[in-house]
């Protein structure tokens, strides 16, 4: 699971950003903090592995924080979410080495775009101890790499399982129960290997607001991908 923290001041995009993350799986929100001062000290004492950020918060902005998490050490990756629309934030925040930048208010899509952003850029880091000049560059790009290893978890033959699925039935959308169902995985199984797939630009997914409850995701192969 990756370790996440909410850093935000207004409850209500809390709550949305941690649903959005739960949505896309393999994500455990591990603390929500509303000031960058609490947050610090939460990194400090615990790390995490991810960092969704507000600027605008009282005792001390996102852009304090970041500027003292990197001054200190702390490498957590962190993608920017907020108001603030200054140019001179947006460059210090890039030359502080943020993953991405959303401005509020920002759809699910350009969410999704900017965890798949983080889990390609983790995956190519975690994936060897060496690198060449097109896995530099795909870091620097902020896209996944082809021909890159499964990240570390993933395995060829449950990959495949799900593959053959979604290929089956190519076209159509999926949900994680009904791909859980065919397979016989369980769903926090099929959620990390769907979201592989998003990472590697094989399967998109949308968001179904009809389904009468809380809204759902749906997955189906990317029209221009190669069979998978």
């Amino acid at each position: 699971m990756i370790r996440t923290v909410i850093v935000e001041d207004d409850p209500m995009v809390a709550q949305i950003n941690g649903q959005y993350l739960r949505q896309l799986g393999d994500f455990r929100v591990e603390a929500v903090f509303s000031s960058g001062r609490e947050a610090l000290e939460h990194l400090r004492r615990s790390g995490a592995d991810l960092v969704i950020l507000d600027v605008y918060m009282p005792s001390m902005n996102g852009s304090e924080l970041l500027r003292r998490m990197r001054g200190e050490g702390i490498p957590t990756a962190v993608i920017m979410v907020t108001a603030a629309t200054e140019m001179r934030v947006v460059d210090e925040a890039l030359r502080l080495g943020i993953v991405d930048y959303l401005i509020k208010p920002y759809t699910f899509d350009r969410f999704q775009a900017a965890i798949r952003k983080f889990l390609a850029k983790d995956n190519l880091l975690k994936s060897s101890t060496t690198v060449d000049q097109a896995v530099v560059d795909r870091l620097l790009v902020g896209g996944p790499a082809a021909g890159t290893d499964l990240r570390k978890g993933l395995h060829q033959r449950t990959l495949a399982h799900v593959c053959e699925v979604l290929q089956g039935q190519r076209g159509e959308k999926h949900t994680c129960e009904s791909i859980s169902a065919a397979t016989g995985l369980s769903k926090v199984t099929v959620r990390r290997y769907l979201n592989y797939l998003i990472e590697t630009g094989q399967v998109v997914s949308s968001i179904d607001y009809e389904t009468g409850g809380r809204p759902g995701v749906l997955y189906r192969v990317k029209e221009d991908a190669p069979p998978i």
